[in-house]
């Protein structure tokens, strides 16, 4: 069973950058397409952005788009998500997960991390 663990977030002031990490238990983490998904105080968890088994194909939503990078290196077992030009509705715990079948939404995954703060200040 492959677990998940989430580092990297914390407290950032608007305009500022940060650097996801998730790491992988097992081998089988090449095998998995990769999602990172949030969830702000009161709101439905949503897909942030996406990258498939061998990371020729990525997904951002629009609110995150030319501000969000999606990468993972298979050979460490590791995947991250840079975060750029950060704003205060970026404000969520951040969750890595991976899944076998639909890239694009949460129904496509079945193993998830534990979560990670992310807060940017105004």
């Amino acid at each position: 069973q492959v677990e998940l663990v989430e580092s990297g977030g914390g407290l950032v002031q608007t305009g500022g950058s940060l650097r996801l990490s998730c790491a992988a238990s097992g081998r089988a983490f090449s095998t998995y397409n990769m999602g990172w998904f949030r969830q702000a105080p009161g709101k439905e968890r949503e897909l942030v952005a996406a990258i498939n088994w061998d990371g020729g194909i990525t997904y951002r939503a629009d609110s995150v788009k030319g501000r969000f990078t999606i990468s993972r290196d298979n050979a460490k077992n590791t995947g991250f998500l840079q975060m750029d030009s950060l704003k205060p509705e970026d404000t969520a715990v951040y969750y890595c997960a991976l899944g076998s079948t639909n890239l694009v939404s949460s129904l496509g995954y079945n193993i998830w991390g534990q979560g990670t703060q992310v807060t940017v200040s105004s």
